[in-house]
């Protein structure tokens, strides 16, 4: 069995009770009124996805931290376009980006067996936490999206209903 050592110490469930959880899954799978709804949907998950990513720093702040600070690669925090945040491996020497850096290090020799069990949970927790980012961006940026397409429906119901637009005979 591996050596394994606690000098990563991952997200625990309180980390993420501090979080608003009106934005859920369960809160996806119910009727929606109107545009209303959709973008209160919206405003949760945007709300939600900014709260995982306040978390990602208490992540790399480990990750820029002896003894993972002396390795040839680490965490880094990169934004997205879609003004988003997501964490990344990187090689120190800023060569390379991505999991298969992390592949490289775990493999490497030279990386202390004391801390493979970390850079294990390490990367399990960044995994999961992009994932979670992930999720609430999508559903924030669908639900908006279906909130325009309900509204845009809504002026043409109204316009019908209130004879607006009655076609020509």
């Amino acid at each position: 069995m591996p050596a394994r050592s606690s000098v990563f110490h991952p997200l625990e469930q309180a980390d993420f009770q501090r979080l608003k959880h009106g934005a859920s899954l369960k809160g996806l799978l119910r009727p929606f009124k109107g545009k209303g709804d959709l973008e209160l949907l919206s405003a949760e998950s945007e709300s939600l996805r900014d709260g995982l990513i306040t978390l990602a720093p208490r992540i790399l702040a480990q990750a820029i931290s002896p003894p993972f600070s002396l390795l040839p690669a680490g965490l880094s925090l990169q934004s997205t376009s879609a003004d988003t945040m997501f964490l990344r491996w990187r090689a120190t020497d800023r060569s390379a980006m991505g999991v298969g850096v992390w592949v490289k290090l775990i493999e490497d020799p030279n990386t202390p067996a004391a801390l493979l069990h970390d850079l294990y949970l390490m990367e399990l927790q960044r995994i999961v936490l992009n994932m979670q980012i992930s999720l609430t961006h999508t559903i924030a940026r669908q639900a908006a999206a279906c909130a325009v397409k309900a509204r845009e429906a809504e002026t043409v119901y109204l316009r019908r209903i209130h004879g607006d637009h009655l076609p020509q005979r």
